[in-house]
């Protein structure tokens, strides 16, 4: 199996509207003109700055525990993400950079909201994550764009107005045990599109792995809507 290519972080500098440009790119090529959006995580920030260059491009929107709006984040984590962008020391990069490690990534991302039960997620979401993270320049990706993850911040008011502006259907599937981006973030959507279907599941961040057939059904639900 071949994979896309990396540049090398030395080289390329990674930020969101990057991977937002690459993956715009990949839409053009396969001549894709509209879509249906999934969004979680890192993927929120693409997704919104890929809706932001072509606003009339989408379809539907689906969040699943992808943050829009300061209320999702506690006052610790903005500081976190501010902390991560404006401190450029070396003691600084060295902690974001831990944050990458195997045993990081299992226990204090992946294990993290399912300690009593952790045989409900399954290590092959791990396993393809550090197929990605097994050199330096990986990990200083990773690092890089953590760093630049508090321009998202900046940008949630844009994000907001685009969605109060075009109203796009919208249903969002949120774990509402998740301490990284928090229940009020996925009500916090209903400001502006207050249309949105909305579901808080009793999971954490990485949802769909918990809870994947209850969320596949209120996806099918929700697609066949727009077509009824």
């Amino acid at each position: 199996m071949v994979y896309s290519a990396r540049p090398n972080p030395e080289t390329q500098k990674y930020t969101f509207e990057l991977l937002a440009q690459y993956v715009e790119g990949l839409l053009t090529t396969l001549k894709i003109k509209r879509y249906s959006l999934y969004i979680q995580d890192f993927g929120a920030p693409v997704g919104f700055r890929m809706l932001l260059n072509n606003p009339n491009r989408l379809d539907a929107l689906i969040v699943q525990n992808g943050n829009a709006y300061l209320e999702g984040l506690t006052v610790a984590r903005q500081a976190f993400f501010k902390a991560a962008n404006e401190d450029k020391t070396q003691a600084q990069r060295d902690k974001i950079y831990s944050f990458t490690a195997n045993k990081a990534i299992i226990n204090k991302q992946y294990l993290r909201d399912v300690q009593s039960n952790p045989e409900v997620m399954s290590p092959d979401s791990w396993t393809h994550d550090l197929h990605f993270l097994q050199t330096k320049f990986d990990r200083v990706i990773q690092v890089q764009l953590l760093q630049d993850y508090y321009n998202n911040l900046l940008d949630y008011p844009k994000w907001q107005a685009y969605l109060r502006k075009y109203q796009p259907p919208t249903l969002i599937v949120w774990g509402k045990n998740d301490p990284a981006f928090i229940a009020a973030g996925a009500k916090a959507y209903l400001k502006d599109v207050p249309n949105a279907e909305l579901h808080l599941l009793d999971s954490g961040h990485f949802s769909v792995e918990e809870k994947p057939v209850e969320i596949a059904k209120y996806i099918v639900d929700f697609m066949n809507k727009l077509t009824q």
